[in-house]
């Protein structure tokens, strides 16, 4: 009999983890031992339960799958971290990698891609979802083989442009208007780009632009 594989499911919606939940237990020998809606509490269940696997949604409350992922890692724990996401953007794909996820499987992928992406990481390789894999894996090698991986790289054109306009002084409102999206989602890229950085507030950010060329010293 094949030794069971021990699954925590990492989402904030209850119905997407009823799901996942119906799809992993169909496979003989997966059990999903617990569940989390946020962040914080996916730290604390894989700390306590040390499942084989963490099947972590990339956007969620109080920390998100990227810093969970990262901070895991630290912890030298056996459990492999596989990253659900909705977003096909390679720079969420190396900065998952990065950070120590074994996995990234996108949401709107076959339904057999998240059981091979458990099979595959256990078996000790990294998993992701097609066209993602060879592209994303042969980048992922070149920047930690040469050692000069900058975080920069990891944002997206859109997002770059929502940096330098946030630096030079545009209100959410303002660059929605300039960019021709919604304030929402103005928000959102500045969110997701600070965080990929590690940038905490507007004048951390301002200095990294001043450092990176994007705004002259002056400004």
């Amino acid at each position: 009999m094949s030794k069971e594989i021990q699954i925590l499911l990492v989402d904030d919606h209850a119905i997407v983890r009823q799901g996942l939940r119906a799809l992993l237990e169909a496979e003989a020998n997966f059990k999903v031992v617990d569940e989390a809606g946020n962040g914080l509490d996916a730290l604390e269940k894989v700390k306590k339960l040390k499942p084989d696997v963490a099947i972590i949604d990339l956007m969620m409350p109080n920390l998100n799958g990227l810093e969970v992922a990262r901070q895991l890692s630290k912890l030298s724990l056996r459990t492999k971290i596989i990253i659900l996401s909705m977003y096909d953007d390679e720079g969420f794909v190396l900065e998952a990698l990065g950070n120590g996820a074994s996995g990234y499987v996108l949401k709107d992928s076959d339904s057999n891609d998240l059981v091979n992406a458990v099979r595959e990481v256990l078996a000790g390789r990294r998993y992701l979802s097609p066209p993602l894999s060879d592209r994303a894996i042969s980048a992922y090698q070149q920047f930690a083989k040469s050692g000069t991986f900058d975080k920069y790289d990891t944002l997206t054109t859109r997002e770059r442009e929502v940096l330098q306009l946030s630096v030079e002084g545009l209100t959410h409102s303002e660059i929605a208007t300039k960019l021709g999206i919604s304030t929402r989602t103005a928000e959102t890229h500045r969110a997701n780009l600070m965080n990929k950085l590690d940038i905490h507030s507007k004048a951390d950010l301002i200095r990294y632009a001043i450092k990176r060329g994007i705004i002259p010293m002056d400004k």
